[in-house]
């Protein structure tokens, strides 16, 4: 019934010549390139730039309201409503344009647990972005692709750009999920981020009728078989700190857990490249190779090298690549309950200690909270200070139900599967940006290694003042003097005012919030400086 209801829209859109179905990873890279929409770098890797849109356009996104979406979508900012009736005449406009172009289909799944995947179909103007989601997305068996029935489809239609006026959009640019019609509608934008997210907000709305709590989040298996989880805003390490040698990656960003364990959205990674090296990132570094794509990495014309530390372009520079491509994955991506759960705040201020011990209560105050820091030159309009971000659940843009549903669901689980949470920061210490330094990488695996392992649990914990946070005393592998934000500071006061501005910070957000029992007493009580 709901592939029809897709079908009844696109079924004819996807018969003609100018089709081309399910091709190999080598047809579409010759595609890309044939048609001058990429080129490929020395390591095989296919490049494409996406012009002016380098990232997501949270302003162009919308859910169409209509009885199905009502009374269950938390409108607002991040939700917001189009009219059933403008989606219809928009879908026309842009099936109309599509027809007049090669286009190129792919039968996918999201999720790699065949209980509870969704099976999905990508309609792409482009080649480069049919390898994208091909890389990214569950690839369907080959014997399985004649049987495949797609739940939801995806338009991509970079080259069709709306008019405000007429269609109702916002600008040029529109990402619209209509769930009557099971259709997202993308146009105006190149940025091929945007067909991935907004798969991960369908299942965002749909997982959780069905029990699963939906999570944006990588997750890591140990060599025990025990299962962690790593959430974080973008730039925090989500993507490097799950791609350990001494650990199996079950996926890099986005997890379903079920009741009878996690698993894994998608079949590809989509990590940020810069400054990436083979030092510091050596599985990511070797993943990209044919069949990757990179996105706005600046390739050098003589010699076809990506240099990953040019972001003239943007500084969100990433790459696309199966998750196969890392050495030690989990295939297929599911694990058991987690035993650990890890939160990443690159903390711009200085403040948060680099690892701290969450009860339940504090992990539902954090989960709510999703902290971490902007820096100047990320995004237009900062200034030169550090800006805080929240973003609820750690997945703001990407949750169409209202947050607490997803907040119980992650309260219930670590109490019935006794998980341990841990709060990390991967951001500044010693100082905020500017001052400070960043968090060497080498201390923060040791610190989440020995968490992991167990080791950590041996240390001794005290409460810092601020945030009122368990933080050890010692950690191997780590310098003493780190592990306690305000000893790391050469003036103490200085981090006494700075660590209450961000506490303030911290409950002003959280005042907008409905928390259970005890949450909201979980957080920083504002404090004066100490004289």
């Amino acid at each position: 019934m709901n592939s029809v209801r897709a079908s009844a829209f696109t079924g004819k859109l996807v018969e003609g010549s100018h089709v081309h179905r399910n091709l190999s990873t080598p047809q579409l890279v010759e595609a890309a390139i044939a048609r001058g929409e990429a080129s490929l770098a020395d390591n095989g890797a296919l490049v494409a730039l996406t012009g002016a849109r380098s990232g997501r356009s949270p302003r162009d996104k919308f859910t169409v309201r209509d009885a199905m979406t009502s009374d269950t979508v938390d409108w607002g900012k991040v939700n917001q409503p189009f009219d059933p009736a403008q989606f219809e005449a928009l879908l026309a406009r842009v099936v109309a344009h599509m027809r007049e172009r090669d286009l190129y289909v792919l039968d996918l799944y999201a999720g790699a647990d065949e209980h509870y995947r969704l099976p999905v179909q990508v309609i792409a103007e482009y080649a480069w972005h049919a390898l994208f989601v091909k890389q990214l997305f569950v690839r369907v068996a080959a014997e399985e692709l004649a049987s495949h029935q797609p739940e939801f489809t995806v338009i991509a239609a970079p080259e069709f750009e709306a008019v405000p006026e007429r269609d109702g959009t916002h600008s040029s640019t529109f990402i619209i999920t209509d769930f009557t019609r099971r259709i997202i509608l993308i146009g105006g934008t190149k940025y091929a981020g945007e067909m991935k997210k907004s798969i991960f907000g369908v299942m965002n709305f749909l997982l959780p009728a069905g029990g699963v709590f939906p999570m944006h989040c990588s997750a890591n298996l140990g060599q025990a078989g025990d299962t962690a989880l790593f959430f974080g805003l973008s730039g925090t390490g989500k993507t490097t700190l799950s791609a350990d040698p001494l650990r199996r990656l079950i996926g890099d960003d986005e997890h379903g857990w079920s009741e009878t364990g996690i698993f894994n959205i998608e079949g590809g990674c989509y990590a940020k490249c810069v400054d990436l090296s083979p030092e510091k990132e050596p599985q990511i570094y070797h993943a990209i190779r044919f069949g990757a794509v990179l996105e706005n990495v600046v390739i050098d014309p003589g010699t076809g090298a990506p240099d990953y530390s040019d972001i003239r372009y943007t500084e969100n520079t990433r790459a696309a690549y199966p998750v196969e491509f890392i050495a030690n994955a989990v295939i297929p991506g599911v694990g058991g309950h987690p035993s650990h759960v890890v939160f990443l705040a690159a903390d711009a201020f200085g403040v948060l200690p680099p690892i701290a011990k969450l009860n339940p209560a504090q992990a539902m105050y954090h989960f709510l909270s999703g902290y971490t820091a902007k820096l100047a030159g990320t995004e237009a309009g900062l200034g030169s200070e550090p800006v805080p971000e929240f973003s609820t659940c750690f997945a703001s843009p990407f949750i169409p139900l209202a947050p607490g549903v997803y907040a119980k669901m992650l309260g219930e689980r670590l109490l019935q599967h006794n998980a341990q949470c841990w709060l990390v920061n991967t951001g500044w210490t010693g100082g905020a940006f500017g001052t400070g330094e960043r968090m060497s990488l080498k201390y923060t695996r040791a610190m989440v290694n020995a968490a992991l392992d167990g080791r950590l649990s041996n240390a001794e914990f005290v409460t810092e003042p601020a945030f009122g946070l368990s933080i050890p005393l010692s950690c191997p592998e780590v310098p003493a003097e780190l592990l306690n934000p305000r000893n790391a500071w050469k003036d103490p006061r200085a981090y006494d005012i700075q660590a209450a501005m961000l506490a303030g910070k911290f409950e002003n957000n959280f005042a907008k919030f409905e928390a259970p029992a005890g949450v909201r007493e979980a957080g920083p009580a504002t404090r004066k400086p100490k004289s």
